[in-house]
């Protein structure tokens, strides 16, 4: 795990009995910001940002649950639709006022993505799909199947990114039918295979390059 020299900063939400969100802030004001599920995860990255050479963006961490079948349920709309919306409330509306209201972040949607892996990267393409209004890009490594592309696309779709591992082949399949769904609908959609097995290094050190590509410069 990279060292960082931004914040950390934890807050637990009463959501479900309680609900901790864990946000990376950079050292200089942020020029962009990531949403996330699995935020005990993802909001750790913020080192591997720091060493690349992408805009300062923080990262807001939604924490997911440890059991894997609730998690599932909160992440993909596919199975438990009550649970789902009532976490997307919580993620798209509550989280994001929150950090609105304790950093000042307050960012278009070109300069505002959402981001998940495995079955959080379902998570991503439905709020992203439900909200491009808010989300300008969708960050997505390995989803699951659960969540699947709608027969009929929305007519606005946020950017993507897309990146699975050639030693996962369900979920490179999975990433792939998204890629086809989402360039067929007309979106800007980057698709990348690594090497690589499900929660490998490649999810993190894609990161920066998902960054890159959504907000300007170069790793």
């Amino acid at each position: 795990m990279s060292s960082i020299r931004g914040e950390l900063v934890a807050e637990t939400f009463n959501y479900d009995g309680g609900r901790l969100v864990t946000v990376y802030v950079p050292p200089v004001p942020a020029e962009a910001v990531v949403f996330a599920g699995d935020g005990q995860l993802i909001s750790r990255w913020g080192g591997v940002l720091e060493a690349a050479d992408v805009p300062p963006t923080m990262i807001v961490g939604t924490h997911g649950l440890d059991d894997e079948m609730l998690r599932l349920h909160e992440y993909s709309p596919a199975f438990d639709a009550e649970r789902f919306a009532a976490h997307e409330k919580f993620f798209v509306e509550d989280v994001r006022q929150w950090a609105r209201s304790r950093f000042g972040v307050a960012l278009p949607a070109e300069r505002t993505a959402v981001f998940g892996v495995s079955a959080s990267g379902e998570l991503a393409l439905a709020v992203g799909l439900r909200h491009p209004d808010i989300y300008g890009a969708v960050f997505c490594a390995s989803p699951g199947a659960g969540y699947r592309p709608p027969a009929v696309m929305p007519k606005s779709l946020p950017r993507a990114y897309l990146v699975a591992g050639t030693l996962e082949p369900f979920f490179l399949e999975n990433a792939t039918r998204w890629d086809v769904a989402l360039r067929g609908a007309g979106a800007d959609v980057v698709m990348t295979e690594r090497a690589g097995s499900h929660g490998g290094a490649f999810w993190r050190e894609e990161f920066p390059l998902m960054v890159a590509w959504a907000f300007g410069r170069d790793c």
